[in-house]
């Protein structure tokens, strides 16, 4: 198994006879079972794989005037055995069910609580999971409507890393959270039911990171085969940090960096007047950047690896130009038919 699973609980959000949303509690956990280890190790493989992830921490009372702090009071206290796991889930379900009524909503769907471990980490999983409606075959051989949890939609959803919050008495990023396509608005409600507000920024952090290195190259004067060498590094580790969900550490990346000849780059970031943490969560999107340029404009997109800047691909900044040596085959193929 990925993942050692401790408690999960189910709750039903739906609608009463006067169309407002209510929490109905489960008065028990799920009992043990391979249905469920195939769940949740499911569902901690997408999650985990999920791009455009947010980081924060539970909210002070106080924050922007309204940050909720009964959810992290109650999980508190089911840490510290004052309560135990299922009383825990059923004020998170009432606290969830509260925000709902600021909202017109017109649907639930299943409040999935779970506790686990994994790689040496505790974690409090916490989702709004909807149901999709799908047909089966009956023992009859007859087609039948029915309806499963629609896992590969995982839109609202946050994970909190126990063992750091415990530990790490400052850090703003040990609850995750599921962005969205529109940002951080789609999963607002649900933030504010945990009491959760947003810390450590990935995008910017990863920005932050990109710049550093180039600063760093300049700085040192390496010449082109070895920066490429060098953003392939920072890719790649960065990569695999965020394919694992775990965070970027600097020194750890500095070490590896010192192995291509690039020197201090920690002390470098620490200096460099950027605001880039000592340990932060990638965003893949930024990190794309190191191998790739890529930009759309007036009906023109462009994109190549970044290997091949002033090797197939020359920019000539004062002229505005981007010549390109050896076309792409099919994009050759389709000039060739339109006669150009």
């Amino acid at each position: 198994m990925l993942i050692s699973i401790e408690n999960a609980i189910i709750h039903t959000i739906s609608a009463d006879n006067q169309g407002k949303l209510t929490c109905q509690l489960s008065p028990k956990p799920l009992s043990q079972s391979q249905a469920l280890d195939d769940t949740l190790e499911e569902l901690h493989r997408i999650y985990t794989s999920k791009a455009g992830k947010g980081y924060g921490h539970f909210g002070i009372q106080g924050d922007d005037g309204e940050a909720n702090v009964e959810f992290k009071n109650a999980l508190q206290a089911m840490l510290s055995e004052q309560q135990d796991f299922t009383a825990f889930s059923a004020k998170a379900g009432k606290l969830l069910e509260q925000e709902l009524g600021k909202y017109d909503f017109a649907q639930g769907g299943f409040l999935l609580l779970a506790t686990y471990s994994h790689m040496a980490c505790d974690y409090l999983f916490v989702a709004l999971l909807s149901a999709k409606p799908s047909l089966t075959i009956g023992s009859d051989l007859e087609l039948a409507h029915n309806e499963h949890l629609d896992l590969n939609n995982l839109q609202l959803a946050a994970r909190i890393d126990l063992t750091e919050w415990q530990r790490v008495a400052d850090s703003n990023k040990y609850i995750s959270f599921v962005k969205g396509r529109a940002g951080r608005k789609v999963a607002d409600f649900f933030l504010d039911f945990m009491g959760c507000s947003e810390g450590s920024n990935a995008k910017a952090q990863s920005k932050a990171l990109l710049e550093v290195v180039e600063k760093s190259l300049t700085q040192q004067e390496m010449d082109q085969d070895q920066s490429q060498q060098v953003r392939e590094l920072v890719f790649n580790y960065c990569s695999e940090q965020l394919d694992a969900g775990a965070p970027v550490q600097l020194d750890v990346l500095s070490e590896q960096l010192s192995e291509t000849g690039l020197q201090d780059f920690s002390s470098y970031a620490d200096s460099a007047e950027i605001a880039l943490e000592q340990e932060f969560h990638a965003d893949k999107a930024q990190l794309r950047q190191l191998k790739k340029f890529s930009g759309t404009g007036g009906g023109v997109s462009i994109s190549f690896e970044g290997m091949h800047l002033g090797q197939r691909v020359i920019y000539n900044a004062e002229a505005d130009t981007l010549t390109i040596h050896g076309v792409p085959p099919n994009l050759k193929d389709q000039l060739k038919r339109r006669g150009q």
